[in-house]
């Protein structure tokens, strides 16, 4: 008889009322691929997704596992499957505004395939991600202060992108950035990348940790499942149908397609659920905005208010208003107002207490 150990990994420290938007679960018992998703959807919510290193390090950090496990990544093979992101985590590369030169991308006749962006006189070409150039870190302050590095050392891609992570915050991504770049000489690289893999809850997460150049695969191999390897947390690929542990998460957040007031929202989330979402850091916002693209409403209600008896706002949830992602046109303070994230670009408005939108609640 095989025994399942499930080892659950807390995401960050969280008072009793308020613990973490979703959890991992380590589970010791050797399944293929498509045997630990169903596993996962099962009993959890899916296989696990990473959105970056602190994901990574939160999931290896407390199950000392030294075995090979399933991540919830898949590659489709082909290249008519690949899809190009930002390496930024949380940053989505928009196809109807980008740079790439005249008749770019185009595979340079694919052998070997080019899947990596290199930025000469501010337009795109796509390179073979092995070649060897110069590329543009960035770093970001505590005060979002953004500061760009130029490393005239030559490396791949790969090798730039954990250059620039190890010693800054990641390699040049976005057009934001690149429009405030300096152009140093021609090819350089920069942080867009395509490739075949996805994750088995449909996010739309970029981030990559794989271990070595040659996972950087272009769709073609028979190894299409991903794998984290060790508890440094770097990745590898392998035959799906090969029997390992795995990781699994566990979603707390559930989005409600009903439009009600922010008192009836709170009421049903209470009465349903655990309590309106809370964000208190941008973690946490990156797993909100991951649900919101199934709502049927502009705005989707939080669990934030402004009280005018005591001039500030505050989460129901008795959590402190420390992270905050106000739109930039957000002034003054009314009374009889709540938070509402867009959906369409994510950021916090005020909103009266009776409009009618769908909202986020938390899980017991």
């Amino acid at each position: 008889m095989q025994w399942t150990l499930v080892l659950v990994v807390l995401m960050g420290q969280c008072s009793f009322s308020t613990c973490s938007l979703y959890q991992y679960h380590f589970i010791r018992e050797n399944k293929t691929w498509y045997e630990a998703q169903t596993y996962c959807r099962e009993t959890y919510t899916d296989l696990a997704t990473v959105s970056d290193m602190t994901d990574m390090r939160r999931l290896c950090s407390s199950t000392q596992n030294q075995d090979e496990a399933w991540i919830g990544l898949h590659s489709y093979k082909g290249r008519e499957n690949r899809t190009w992101y930002w390496s930024l985590p949380g940053l989505e590369f928009n196809d109807s505004d980008t740079r790439w030169q005249s008749g770019e991308p185009n595979d340079g006749g694919g052998n070997p395939p080019e899947n990596c962006a290199l930025m000469d006189s501010k337009q795109w070409q796509d390179y073979p991600c092995k070649d060897d150039h110069p590329f543009i870190c960035y770093s970001e302050t505590q005060q979002s202060n953004t500061t760009f590095h130029y490393i005239d050392t030559k490396m791949t891609w790969p090798q730039a992108q954990n250059h620039c992570r190890h010693h800054y915050t990641d390699l040049v991504s976005g057009l934001d950035q690149l429009n405030h770049t300096v152009v140093y000489e021609s090819k350089m690289w920069i942080g867009l990348f395509r490739d075949t893999w996805r994750w088995s809850d449909g996010s739309n997460s970029s981030f990559r940790n794989w271990e070595s150049l040659g996972d950087l695969v272009d769709g073609q191999s028979d190894k299409t499942c991903a794998t984290v390897l060790n508890t440094a947390g770097t990745w590898s690929y392998d035959y799906c149908d090969k029997q390992k542990p795995f990781y699994c998460y566990g979603d707390k957040l559930i989005l409600i397609n009903k439009s009600l007031t922010w008192v009836e929202a709170l009421n049903h989330c209470r009465e349903k659920h655990h309590d309106l979402a809370s964000i208190t850091h941008e973690h946490q916002q990156k797993w909100v905005e991951a649900r919101l693209k199934k709502a049927s409403t502009d705005f989707v209600w939080l669990g934030l208010r402004y009280t005018c008896t005591l001039g500030f706002w505050f989460w129901v949830s008795d959590e402190v208003v420390d992270y905050q992602n106000w739109a930039s046109n957000v002034t003054s303070d009314d009374c009889d107002m709540s938070a509402a994230i867009n959906t369409g670009n994510n950021k916090w408005f005020k909103r009266p207490d009776n409009d009618t939108f769908n909202f986020i609640c938390t899980k017991k």
